[in-house]
């Protein structure tokens, strides 16, 4: 690069659970720029985690931490050419990477359900990925297998 790596800008931790996973998971799913209907979806999700969760020595915050660990992939692959021929080769995954990547495929796979309000859609797949089942959890599975089965092609990792 010709200018250094630009700084990462620091997040404030959310009002209600002084948490700064929760804020980072609140500007993802953002539309538009609209944090306060980010944030009202969220707290609304937590709101039907804390009434439907098995798990009485739980809070909701817990359980969606929870079920980001369980969506969270450890190796990924990656596409490189050597001599012509196109290899996926799987590659092991920065921390930040595993976090963001687990909370995009949480928000995607909620979006794609069909409950009838966002705040729905997103508890109902957090409480799944808790259990570990669900659309996001078997995305991570996939995405292990399909490392798994290129195993052979690891010595190609740059």
């Amino acid at each position: 690069m010709r200018k250094r790596q630009a700084k990462a800008r620091p997040i404030l931790p959310d009002p209600k659970f002084n948490d700064q996973l929760v804020t980072r998971f609140v500007n993802m799913l953002m539309w538009d720029g609209k944090k306060s209907i980010a944030f009202k979806i969220f707290y609304d999700a937590m709101d039907i985690v804390e009434e439907k969760k098995q798990e009485e020595e739980k809070t909701a915050l817990e359980v969606w931490k929870e079920a980001l660990s369980n969506v969270m992939p450890h190796v990924e692959v990656r596409s490189r050419r050597v001599g012509g021929a196109t290899f996926q080769i799987p590659t092991p995954i920065r921390p930040d990477r595993k976090i963001s990547t687990a909370m995009k495929w949480l928000i995607n796979f909620s979006r794609k359900r069909n409950e009838k309000s966002m705040a729905a859609k997103l508890a109902a797949e957090v409480l799944a990925a808790a259990k570990e089942e669900g659309a996001a959890v078997k995305k991570r599975v996939d995405t292990h297998r399909m490392a798994e089965a290129n195993k052979a092609f690891s010595h190609f990792r740059f």
